[in-house]
């Protein structure tokens, strides 16, 4: 993960081992993370049950708000890729009983990731 990359937003893929591992408090007791995204402190874990948005907050980053998303609960998602111009993609999830979309900026190397991703665990 780039410095710039993080400075400016931009989700950078992350280690799923070591992800499972600092998680591993937290996941169900057969569930384990498929790909993780890192952005500057926050994580987008995307595990065999459920996407987890954790978003570490304060100076210290101590305090910790985990977003846990069961994919049957996601009704449809969106990946804009960027342009010649553009250094970012944007991937923006919906989720039922509430208006609008969580959105994620994403590295443009990863949008067919991301994307292929999300398709899996929401249609197998």
């Amino acid at each position: 993960m780039g410095l710039l990359d993080s400075l400016m937003g931009n989700a950078s893929e992350a280690d799923a081992g070591e992800i499972n591992e600092e998680l591993s408090a937290v996941l169900a007791d057969n569930e384990q993370v498929m790909h993780a995204y890192k952005m500057v402190r926050d994580l987008h874990v995307f595990t065999n049950k459920r996407l987890i948005n954790i978003d570490k907050q304060g100076m210290t980053g101590k305090k910790v708000d985990y977003l846990s998303i069961p994919y049957k609960s996601i009704t449809q998602f969106n990946v804009q890729t960027a342009g010649n111009f553009d250094s970012d993609c944007e991937l923006k999830i919906w989720i039922s009983g509430q208006g609008s979309p969580i959105e994620i900026e994403i590295k443009k190397s990863l949008a067919a990731d991301v994307q292929k991703t999300l398709a899996n665990m929401l249609f197998s």
